[in-house]
Order: structure tokens, then sequence, then C-alpha cells
């Protein structure tokens, strides 16, 4: 770590520059809600929530004792459906004057030290879609691409889902559209291609076996053709 700069976890007292980091990080990023809330008391309310829920890791990094950076993260598993442990990455942000001082090397490597500590095996990050600085700095450091997100507005699924089922006294039965319906019909080809190659296959196997018929019955007819009568064999 270089000289001047430090991270550590959060303190409730902390509260008041992290509002103020997360909000020039929403300034910046210019993607509003998808990032936080632009209201400082709700933001101080959510931040207060992420430091006292159990899993919740809030790092604020300093470079020459002025707040610069912060990192947001949540211990996840293990669950239900999986007995590994991973940290997943909120938020990392640096205000631009601190930048190419190692300040997010730093953060990360405390996190790196809390998901060791915590028994997590892998860490996750999910950049803002156009945060291309971000998305370089975490694949240099070795971080890959690990599933696509879909995202759907509340309003949007529930058209479509009306849409697609209708109401239930009007709708008999599920009407299936969409991939679902494309998924059946490639199905059905697949199963009419199967069917026509059997056939095929059964065709050809009978064709064969005509000809083998046919040739083992001239085979036998030419060997008889040639084959001496009893009155003109000769005997010493």
């Amino acid at each position: 770590m270089r000289p001047g700069v430090h991270v550590r976890s959060a303190r409730p007292d902390d509260l008041e520059d992290l509002v103020g980091l997360c909000l020039a990080a929403r300034a910046e990023a210019g993607v509003g809600s998808q990032l936080c809330t632009e209201d400082a008391e709700r933001l101080r309310s959510q931040l207060g929530a992420l430091l006292a829920v159990p899993g919740g890791e809030v790092l604020i990094g300093t470079v020459d004792d002025q707040p610069a950076g912060l990192l947001l993260a949540r211990l996840v598993g293990p669950g239900p459906f999986t007995d590994l442990s991973s940290l997943n990455l909120e938020a990392v942000f640096v205000v631009p004057d601190a930048r190419r001082r190692g300040l997010g090397h730093a953060l990360l490597s405390r996190a790196v030290l809390l998901a060791e500590q915590n028994g997590a095996t892998e860490l996750y990050s999910s950049p803002l879609p156009g945060a291309r600085g971000m998305q370089r700095f975490l694949a240099r450091l070795g971080f890959a691409p690990a599933a696509a997100h879909r995202v759907v507005t509340t309003a949007v699924l529930q058209r479509r889902l009306t849409h697609e089922v209708g109401p239930a006294s009007l709708t008999p039965a599920v009407r299936r559209t969409g991939p679902r319906g494309l998924e059946d019909l490639i199905a059905r080809r697949r199963q009419v291609r199967e069917g026509r190659r059997r056939q095929d296959d059964a065709s050809a196997a009978d064709t064969a076996a005509q000809a083998r018929a046919s040739i083992n019955m001239q085979v036998s007819r030419a060997v008889q053709s040639r084959r001496p009568s009893s009155s003109s064999t000769t005997t010493w």
C-alpha cells in the first residue's frame, strides 16, 4: 500500500463520508437509481443497515486522511442450493482525484482478506453498463465473465404474463407463446425428422435385403446351369 493510502472497515460515524462518496459515484456514473438513491437521508439509512446486517461489509478508503473511496459487499451462502460462500461486491468507487494511487487495489486486497476470513471461495462483481474503466480494472485483476443477467420492469413482466396467460375465466387452457412455443415447435420438428429418418433406414434395409436375396437367387441359378447333367458324367 502506498504512503498516505489506508483502508479500514467503516464505522457508524463514517456514514456522512460514505453518503458523500455514494452521491459522487452516482453523479459520475450518470445512471441514476441504478446505482443509489439521491436522497441523502434514505441513503444514510441504507448504508447503516448494510453496516449492521450480518454479512454486510463496508470498507472506506482514505488518501492523506481524506475519504476517497469505498467498497460495499455482502457475504452470501452457504444456502439451500449451494454449500459454497462468496463475497458479492455491490460497489467499488474511488474519487477521480485519488485514482492511480493504489486505493482501488487496496480496497480489493482488504476484500480478499474478508473473503478468506469468512470462508468465501469466490468474489463477484457486477459493474454498471458503460463503466469501461471499472470493467478494465477488474479484468486486469482476473475477474472473468460468470453469467448473463437479465432484467425486466415489474410493469412489463406483468403485462407479458397477462398477455400470454389471460384471465382464467376467458382462457381455459394456457396458451404458450414466445420462447416456450418456439421450443415446442423445434421439438416437434425434431420428432418428425427422426421418424422420417427411421422410415428411410427401414426402407433402405428392406431394399438391401431384397437385393441380397435377388443376388443369391441369381448365383444359385447360375451354379445349377453350369453343373453337368447325370447322363454325361463319366465314371472311371
